[in-house]
């Protein structure tokens, strides 16, 4: 079934049910989709389904997994749990990025990934089918590098990448 799932800049996570993002009528001020500490903001909302896999990205390169139902259901309003809970993550490794992957769609499909020192690699989404609760190296890093982008790619897919100074 359809689920919505949110993940925050402080790296916590939650997973609502549709009927929490009813049609609204024209002229209706939005609804707050979670209530989230000062700092804090939403960095990823995707509409997946419960029996898909999402792949969570970290700073330090690596990838990690887990079905969508595995992501504790919350209110509208609520902030969530911390990714840290979910994942086996290593100390100061966050999530970078976060994609939903339907398992019968993993065939010609690609992982692009871009470093913040401007490293990219292009990677066949066959190469992840097999993730351990411990992770796996997604992208090899020097030491002052980290990830910091992955999307999901396929044949005809046209890539822009942008420099913080709009080159």
């Amino acid at each position: 079934s359809n689920t919505i799932v949110a993940r925050t800049n402080l790296g916590y996570i939650k997973r609502m049910t549709m009927d929490n993002f009813k049609t609204q009528k024209r002229g209706c001020k939005g609804i707050k989709g979670m209530q989230t500490i000062d700092e804090d903001y939403i960095e990823d909302l995707l509409m997946t389904s419960t029996h898909d896999y999402l792949y969570f990205f970290t700073n330090y390169g690596r990838v990690y997994r887990m079905k969508a139902y595995e992501i504790p259901e919350a209110s509208r309003t609520a902030r969530g749990v911390a990714i840290v809970n979910l994942l086996q993550l290593n100390p100061g490794e966050k999530v970078s990025a976060m994609i939903p992957i339907k398992v019968e769609d993993m065939e010609g499909k690609n992982l692009f990934m871009a470093t913040k020192k401007g490293l990219v690699k292009k990677t066949s989404l066959d190469e992840f089918a097999n993730i351990r609760k411990t992770g796996l190296a997604a992208i090899s890093l020097r030491d002052d590098d980290e990830l910091i982008e992955v999307k999901l790619t396929n044949e005809e897919s046209e890539i822009f990448l942008v420099t913080k100074q709009g080159m």
